[in-house]
């Protein structure tokens, strides 16, 4: 290997996926007149007890004083990572807030042949079990919406918000049917929470009315090209889709944005911040967390 080769790996694994950053969006999706609404997005924390700089570095962010916060799964990395997950996440514990679940808060991590993520090879969940009750009792004690396979309003700033979620698709957890509804017309917005942006739940949202899809799991291809972008997301959505702020409309995947309808929804896709223990390398990827600030279409 060349000496450009070992600086790179060494760039990836050591410094890279330890420099989390915040990522800041601002989205026309509340009715004229509203208050804006700072909604933190955490996701792929991919947690293992030792990791003191991530979980410190998350509990900082409370200082952005946020009004609502939006967990979209694989918190966990680790049998007793329950603990220092919940722990990260204290500072924010009484915030308006809701979650679903990823494969990584079901399954424990384990070594695999790295080809299979470039793959988009089917998951097979035979790891061992995490203490994924412990996680969601943890999760509901501190206030926060259960959206796995559910439906409910939410409160925040004066506004009603219309949250549904599904559990993890990525191993078939999602029944979204069950939930399925058009938005209701006297909410001020309807929000999609999911942890894989799976384009089967994306298209139902997108055509019952949500206004706003939030989810995670693709970690912004963990390996990009710079210039070029992601390469996998590790699900059937688009690469150009991979993070960041996009439209989606059923029937989307793979076509351009700008060929977006006028009632496409708003759809953000975090890179989160963490990386399975066995593949701790992330390039042109940095980890991260968004705040999202929500506005009237109208300013």
């Amino acid at each position: 290997m060349t000496v450009a080769g070992v600086g790179a790996v060494a760039y990836a694994s050591v410094i890279e996926r330890n420099a989390f950053t915040l990522r800041r969006f601002d989205l026309p999706v509340l009715p004229a007149g509203a208050p804006p609404i700072r909604v933190l997005h955490l996701t792929d924390l991919h947690l293992l007890p030792r990791q003191r700089r991530k979980i410190d570095w998350v509990r900082n962010l409370a200082s952005l004083a946020p009004d609502l916060i939006l967990n979209t799964g694989d918190n966990l990395a680790h049998q007793d990572a329950v603990g220092p997950v919940l722990e990260a996440l204290d500072p924010f514990a009484g915030l308006p807030g809701a979650f679903v679940m990823g494969a990584n808060d079901y399954y424990a991590p384990t070594l695999k042949n790295p080809l299979n993520y470039l793959r988009h090879k089917d998951p097979n969940p035979t790891s061992p079990r995490l203490p994924t009750v412990q996680l969601i009792r943890g999760l509901t004690e501190r206030g926060w919406l259960d959206l796995n396979n559910a439906r409910a309003p939410l409160a925040v700033r004066g506004l009603d918000l219309d949250m549904v979620g599904v559990d993890d698709p990525h191993i078939g957890r999602d029944r979204y049917h069950h939930v399925s509804a058009p938005a209701r017309s006297d909410a001020d917005l309807t929000v999609g929470v999911l942890h894989a942006p799976y384009s089967r739940v994306l298209d139902a949202m997108a055509a019952d009315g949500a206004g706003l899809i939030i989810a995670g799991h693709t970690h912004g291809g963990q390996l990009a090209v710079p210039l070029v972008g992601a390469l996998v997301t590790n699900c059937d959505l688009d690469r150009h889709r991979a993070k960041g702020i996009t439209r989606w409309w059923p029937g989307a995947n793979g076509v351009p944005g700008s060929h977006a309808p006028a009632d496409a929804a708003w759809m953000h896709v975090s890179a989160g911040l963490g990386t399975s223990p066995y593949a701790p390398v992330r390039f042109a990827c940095r980890p991260e967390a968004s705040l999202l600030t929500l506005r009237p279409a109208t300013d």
